[in-house]
């Protein structure tokens, strides 16, 4: 394995912390919710909507929520993403220093192959490909690693989460909450109420432990 194919699968770790600062898959679906930089200011209570005949859908009344603010912003998201952080930076040293020796036992078998009888240079061959594959399937497992801790996180948040949102919605009389990201044209901001969410999940969840499940 070259130092390009190693970095890429390193990589692939990396990206994991991104993700994480992005707070990307943190909430599922609509039990999902996020807050954006502190405002100072409390969201203004939506317009109150007229009642539906009986058979009738509800009016809708709206709040927005910013999904990947809340991750970035709140104390629980902030140590995830330091954790996780850490898990790649793990990784990643642990991906190189593997593939300096398997760079060294390539280059040496290179350098040794002329002088080498063939039934020694087949197997030495044989022993350095399955290095490169062991390598490889390292460098996949440690993803694998870090990607299903931080589903679980996803979920103790989104736990979290789920209740604060039905309260909230509750007390502004709200039938709906929205992601910021479905929202293509507001006026009045004082419809998104992230960081009541922020406020309300850093008292309820100010950290959380991310475990990588044993090999």
């Amino acid at each position: 394995m070259s130092r390009k194919q190693i970095g890429l699968a390193a990589g692939i770790v990396a990206v994991i912390v991104i993700l994480a600062g992005l707070g990307y898959h943190f909430f599922v679906a609509s039990r999902g919710g996020a807050a954006g930089p502190a405002s100072g200011t409390a969201p203004a209570r939506p317009a109150a909507t007229a009642q539906s005949a009986p058979g009738e859908l509800p009016n809708p009344s709206i709040l927005v929520i910013d999904r990947s603010a809340i991750m970035q912003y709140s104390k629980v998201g902030q140590d995830i993403a330091r954790q996780v952080q850490a898990y790649a930076e793990q990784a990643r040293k642990d991906l190189a220093a593997r593939n300096q020796s398997v760079e060294a036992e390539g280059q040496q078998l290179q350098q040794q192959a002329d002088t080498l009888a063939p039934d020694v240079r087949q197997k030495r061959i044989a022993a350095f490909e399955a290095n490169q594959r062991a390598l490889r399937d390292a460098a996949d497992q440690k993803d694998d690693q870090i990607k299903q801790a931080l589903a679980a996180a996803n979920g103790a948040v989104s736990q979290a989460v789920g209740p604060i949102l039905a309260d909230i919605a509750k007390e502004h009389g709200a039938n709906m909450i929205i992601d910021k990201q479905a929202v293509t044209f507001a006026l009045d901001p004082s419809f998104d109420v992230t960081q009541e969410v922020i406020s309300r999940l850093n008292d309820k969840l100010s950290s959380y432990k991310v475990t990588l499940a044993a090999k």
